[in-house]
Formats: structure tokens, sequence, C-alpha cells
């Protein structure tokens, strides 16, 4: 005797060697012994022989039509043996009784199960919505076939062009489009971006890291952006003072100037005029909320995208020729020491004489480290004087503003060529600035601590640089308050403190007050911003660098060791790991061969080829 049963949701055979009322001894066909239940035993045969009966009832359950037989089906549950009965329209034998068997097992949406060869037919409703999903199913999986075999041979789907940012920066793997791309890279072996490129659905490379940071921090913003203007500012007094400004030749936030007057008791006064935009708008407002949204302006070789609309930077930056609000912090000079005898800060308009360019007064720096005043360039007396200052203020705080070995590296992008230029700090007129700058964060985040007005301070302590609203000492610049005030143009935190300062200054009760929830979210939120901004400007600045490389076509270059594999290159702020350098101390010079250059990646490879002789 041979016994048909089901054993963990499949069904096997196998001949009865022994039996009880409750369980049987089983051998299968290969030969393998079990004890299974009695109640697991579905169908007892003689024929077919054992070894073919599961075989032919497969091959019989292939034939019967799935419909049909749901059709014969009644609404009631039912065993598969009744059915075989109905269906056959006699007894059934042990074959067409175990193909029936198999047929219902296999199509869970036609039959329910409800135990042991068991069953129950679908509800029509509930059978005609699951047939119409397997059909959208099936109809889906050819479409991402179809999509996929397109990628494959080099061309973009529509339906995928349209929602290309997404694929690329933010895919929905539950999305038939994306489930497409995946596809075809997995069989093409390419990344998503490169299948893209090849599509020709890629504009360029730089769009492809550009798109990626423009996706994640600066959605589209329907047009208001670029039309939303600020309030104009209240009626102040003018200042008796010409005042001059100094940024690089691509500025258009101009935040800060100077100007030097000197004094009827032989003083000379100081004069750190900062932008004020403060005055335009308010906390809570929609302008408010596009800066907060912004937090800061975000730089790129080549362009830029500004915290604030261009109609409200046009209005309050410092620019030449007009008369504009600013917040003045004045210091009364001795001329002889350099020492500061006095200082007040006002808000006031200040007429902007010039807008000096590095470019223009770069000469100066060489020329001031020799001990010389040239008079050959507007305001070269003035510079030189502040030059002076920002010596003794450096010295009175103990600490320099800058690593004075430290080189900085401007990007200048046009017509797709890339020029990259050395700039050391420390240098005169990078000194004058960082001093001003410093002195004005410093006076100015002490003025709002002892007058008890919230604000958002940087601090250093054992190393480490933190914003906090708690008044603290920055060990690094030596000084015992530090605020950000001076770029309000181009930071929100900066802007903050400025609602604050003019509060401040005339008394009245500032926007964010102590423990003010708002405050403390916006100091948060700009440091995680401010971070990503600059880790973007950091790869920017890499992948502008392979296209130097790329544009000069170099194919050997030298670089210096600086850890481990880890190399620098010379002339440019370029940094790789070259995995076959030898074990070599810090600060050796080395030869590298540039085996290839992938701008979509954003990497080089790079061979060292040997030391720099000499």
């Amino acid at each position: 005797m041979n016994v048909l049963y089901e054993e963990t949701g499949s069904f096997k055979v196998g001949s009865v060697l022994a039996e009880s009322d409750a369980s049987l001894q089983v051998e299968a066909p290969h030969g393998k012994r079990s004890k299974i239940k009695a109640a697991s035993v579905l169908l007892r045969f003689e024929v077919p022989p054992l070894a073919q009966l599961m075989d032919k009832a497969e091959a019989l359950a292939a034939e019967i039509d799935t419909d049909f037989l749901w059709q014969c089906c009644s609404e009631a549950e039912f065993g598969f043996a009744d059915l075989a009965r109905e269906y056959c329209g006699h007894a059934p034998n042990s074959l067409e009784a175990t193909a029936i068997l198999i047929k219902l097992q296999s199509a869970p949406m036609y039959f329910y199960r409800k135990g042991k060869g068991r069953f129950r037919a679908a509800p029509a409703d509930t059978l005609k919505a699951a047939l119409a999903g397997v059909e959208r199913k099936r109809a889906q999986e050819d479409q991402i076939r179809a999509w996929a075999d397109q990628l494959q041979r080099g061309a973009m789907p529509e339906a995928l062009h349209v929602m290309l940012p997404q694929l690329l920066y933010r895919p929905d793997r539950n999305r038939i489009e994306t489930k497409a791309l995946e596809l075809a890279c997995e069989t093409s072996g390419l990344s998503a971006a490169k299948l893209i490129e090849r599509a020709g659905a890629l504009p360029s490379s730089h769009d492809y890291h550009l798109g990626a940071f423009l996706f994640e921090y600066f959605p589209r913003d329907s047009g208001v952006f670029e039309s939303i203007a600020a309030d104009e500012p209240p009626s102040l007094p003018l200042a008796e003072v010409a005042a001059f400004s100094l940024d690089d030749a691509s500025t258009t936030e101009i935040d800060d100037a100077f100007s030097l007057t000197r004094l009827a008791n032989g003083r000379y006064r100081v004069g750190i005029h900062i932008a004020v935009p403060a005055l335009g708008f308010a906390p809570g407002s929609a302008l408010d909320k596009i800066a907060r949204a912004r937090l800061s302006t975000a730089y790129i070789p080549g362009r830029k995208i500004t915290m604030l609309p261009p109609r409200v930077i046009e209005r309050y930056t410092l620019a030449e020729g007009r008369e504009c609000p600013a917040v003045s912090l004045y210091l009364d000079i001795n001329p002889l020491s350099h020492i500061v005898e006095g200082q007040e800060t006002r808000v006031e308009r200040v007429k902007i004489a010039a807008n000096l360019r590095h470019h223009q007064v770069e000469a100066l720096d060489a020329a001031f480290l020799a001990g010389e005043e040239r008079g050959e360039l507007p305001f070269e007396a003035e510079l030189f004087f502040l030059w002076r200052l920002a010596l003794e203020l450096e010295a009175a705080r103990g600490k320099p503003a800058t690593q004075q070995d430290r080189v900085d590296y401007n990007f200048y992008v046009e017509n797709e060529r890339v020029s990259i230029v050395e700039r050391r700090r420390g240098a005169p007129l990078d000194k004058l600035v960082s001093e001003l700058m410093i002195s004005a964060n410093n006076n100015w985040g002490r003025l709002l601590a002892d007058r008890g007005v919230p604000a958002i301070y940087r601090a250093q302590s054992d190393g480490k640089v933190r914003m906090t609203t708690v008044p603290s000492p920055h060990q690094g610049l030596g000084v015992s308050h530090y605020v950000w005030a001076s770029s309000p143009l181009r930071r929100y935190i900066d802007l903050v403190n400025q609602w604050q300062l003019l509060a401040c200054l005339s008394g009245t009760a500032p926007p964010f007050g102590k423990n003010s929830a708002d405050l403390l979210a916006a100091m948060r939120e700009f440091e995680l911003t401010y971070a990503a901004y600059d880790q973007f400007q950091g790869k920017m600045e890499h992948y502008w660098c392979l296209r130097w490389l790329l544009q000069q076509q170099v194919t050997l270059s030298k670089a210096q060791v600086l850890r481990d594999n880890l190399v620098k290159f010379e002339g440019i702020p370029l940094y790789v790991r070259v995995p076959s350098l030898p074990e070599l101390e810090i600060g050796s010079r080395v030869l590298l061969d540039i085996e290839g250059i992938d701008l979509i990646d954003n990497s080089v490879r790079a061979r060292y080829r040997g030391p720099v002789e000499g």
C-alpha cells in the first residue's frame, strides 16, 4: 500500500511499512524512512507505481484549465476528492485525484486552503480583482523590460526622462521607472549616471554633480525668490565718512566696508561698516522664511547660490556710489601706538566711495611688507594704516587670525575653462580684513552679553569650535566673546545676531528672547547646513581640479605626501590616495602618472613614478 501525504506544505509519497491508529511508518522512493501522522494522509493507492505518481499527476494537472475548474466549484468548502469526482464525472482514480489536488494547491488566487486537502473557491469579485492585479503586474514587468532594453540601446525613455532628478538623486524603488533603470544598470554593468549619460540625457558631468546639490538643498521656488523684495530702511543719519570695501572681483554681496578719519585731537577714527539687511524684513516674514530655508550662500567654482533674493541684495549691499544703510563700529586709535582708546556703534547711512577688488590692489601686499607706501593706488594710505592697526590688534589678542603659511585657492570658470589661483593667507590685505572683522564680532558679542540680549556665539575650548547661545571665549582667537555678525547678506546666523544687535542698540525687546526655541533651532540647522554646503564646495573644487588636469593635458604631476598614501598635487588643491605609493616620509615630493580621470565618479587614478629629484 502506498500513501500520498502532506508535510510542511508539500505533497510526498511513500510505501507503508507499518501502521497504527495515529501514525504510519513509510519509505520514500529514494529509501528514506519516516514516521508520519495518520491525519497527514490524503490518499491511499496501489497504482500507478510509487515513483511515478507525482510526475504523472503534475503532467495531468498542467492540462487542467484553472478557470473551468473554479467554475466547477460550489461556494461551500470542499475536499479535493469531491471536486475530482465532480470534474471527472466519475469516481476518480489516484492519478486524477492527485492531479486535481496539485492544481488546487498551485492556484491560491482561485482556491483558498481551508485545511489538509480542503479548499474553498474564491468569490467572483475577489478573483476578478486578483486577476486584474496579476495582469497589471505582467504589463508592468513588460514595460520595465522594454524601458531597460531602450536604455541598453543608448536611448532614454521619455517616461524616465521627465523624472530624471528623482531617478538620479532619490530613486523610489517601488516605481517601475526605477526598476527599469536598475535592471539596465545590472545588465550593462554601468552606474545609473553613466548609463543615463550614454543615453544622452545627462547634459554634463558638472550638471550631474550640481544637480544632486540643488535637488537636496534648493528645490524649485516657483519664481518667488527672484521677485520678492525687502522693505525700505527707515530714515537714518548720514555718516561723515567715505568708506571703501575690499573684495574678490566676483563678490556681489558686499557685507563690509571701512573708513578712516583724522579727528581734531590728532586721533584716527576707524569705521567698520556692515550691511544691515535686518532693517528690510523681520523674523517670521516671507523673506525670513526664504533666508531660514537656505541659511547661507553656497559657493561653487564658477557660480554661487545666494541666501537672499537678488532684489534684497541689490538694496542692501554696500555698493559704490550709494549711501547705504549700515551698522558701524567706530574705533578711536592712537596714531603712535595704534591702541584703541574708544569705541562706539551706530546705525546710519554710509557713503560708499569705492568697491576695491583684490586684483586691483594686490600689489600692495608686497609693498606693505617692504614698508613702502607708493601712493599709486586708491585708498593706499588708508589701507596701510589699517594693516598697521591689524598687526597691533593681532598682537593684542596673542593669536594669529589665520594660519600664516596656509594657501587658499580661488577658482575662476569662464566658458568652461578653469583657472586656479593661489592666495596666501596672512598677506597684509587679507590680515587687515580678518582683524577688523574679529574686532567687530568681538565688540558686538561683548555688547550683547553685557546687556543680556541673547545671541549665537562662536566659542572654542579644548580645540573644538562650536556654536552656542552662552557667551563664551574663543580660545583660538584669544577673545572673550565672539559672534558672527559681519556677513548678514550671506549667513543666516549673522542676520539673526544683527536683529538682536539692532534691538540692543535701540533699547527695544529683541526678536529672540532668552531660551528661545527658534534661536536654538536656527543655530542647529545652520551648523548642519553650513557644513553640508562646505562639503559640497570641496567636492566641486575637487571636480574642477580634475577638469583643470584635462584642460592642461597633464599626464605627469608633482605632489607632496601628507600621510600614508594620501598626497596633495602641487599648485592645485587636489587630494588623492595613491595605492602604489611606497612608505615615504611626510612632506616627500613625488612624481605621479595620471592614468585616468572619471568626471562622473569625480575621481582620478594616479600611479607613483618616483621621487622628485633635487
